[in-house]
């Protein structure tokens, strides 16, 4: 039904496309969101096929190819394709599954096929209104630190527009220089992801908003709508010249959004033990999960 001949890349040129699908089918995971794709393309070689009223996904990542299952309404045989596609052209783990919805339908299609959690890719989604008002004594902590920035940093808000964008990119410039990121590749792809989102940000749905401090960017924040009720930061970055810069531009972000949205949904941590320790500091209302198929179970006796 389907074929590898059928798989596009992702462009810009194919926005309005998602725009629409993404409208009758929203997301809920960030890895399957056009900004993504068309920023981390470089990284992940995005490509997509269009099957009747499905969208198919997949990415490369140094060589290793991994599909995701059919976009829009369910269809048995076009699983069962995208399946027998990854058996045969994947990696050791080639099917992939965002959400718990998802995989309750291919439990229900397929269940003596084993699926395995990846909790380095769950993305954390936190209530609008806790990231804004940082309540109760389980922020007492965080509420301590943005204080302790408010009061010793004069800064200023503004939104992120072709106004400010060269400084946006001088900002990423000293973060990267600040972060070292010509010696770690995960950094150095990060950096070329939002230097993308600057130089493409009229052509994407996104926003942002900057702290400045001294006159000068010393923070930012990626974002936008995801689905109705929820939105997604795509990038915040910060300079450590002002201790806390990291949890104003998470609170202010999150006091504009919360008048919008119910829940924001921050990422994953990749499996980084720092960055799975901050971000479980803000209690997530809940998570995405993400889980995955191998390879040897796809080419066995599952169905």
């Amino acid at each position: 039904m389907i074929s590898l001949s059928d798989f596009q890349p992702v462009t810009l040129n194919d926005r309005n496309l998602f725009r629409s699908h993404y409208a009758k089918y929203p997301q809920v995971h960030s890895d399957n969101t056009f900004t993504n794709m068309v920023c981390w393309n470089h990284y992940a070689h995005y490509r997509y096929a269009v099957c009747d009223e499905n969208v198919i996904l997949s990415s490369t990542i140094d060589g290793k190819t991994k599909f995701r299952a059919p976009i829009g309404p369910f269809d048995a045989d076009l699983l069962a394709s995208v399946l027998g596609l990854a058996a045969d052209h994947g990696d050791d783990a080639p099917f992939v599954i965002f959400g718990e919805s998802v995989k309750e339908l291919v439990v229900q299609q397929f269940p003596r096929l084993p699926l395995h959690p990846d909790r380095d890719l769950f993305e954390y989604v936190y209530s609008a209104g806790d990231l804004a008002e940082l309540p109760g004594r389980k922020y007492l902590t965080i509420r301590h630190q943005l204080n302790r920035f408010r009061t010793r940093c004069v800064y200023r808000l503004e939104r992120i527009d072709h106004e400010n964008l060269k400084e946006v990119r001088e900002f990423l410039d000293q973060w990267c220089e600040w972060r070292d990121c010509e010696d770690s590749p995960v950094l150095s792809s990060e950096r070329d992801a939002i230097l993308f989102a600057t130089s493409h940000f009229l052509d994407l749905d996104v926003f942002g908003l900057a702290i400045r401090t001294d006159d000068q960017i010393g923070a930012i924040s990626f974002y936008e709508g995801l689905s109705q009720d929820t939105a997604l930061i795509h990038f915040e970055k910060g300079l450590p010249e002002c201790e806390g810069i990291y949890k104003a531009i998470n609170a202010e972000t999150a006091t504009l959004l919360a008048p919008e949205y119910t829940f924001i949904n921050r990422e994953s941590d990749l499996g980084i033990p720092g960055l799975r320790e901050a971000k479980t500091r803000y209690h997530p209302h809940h998570m995405i999960p993400v889980y995955y198929a191998r390879k040897e179970d796809l080419t066995g006796d599952f169905q």
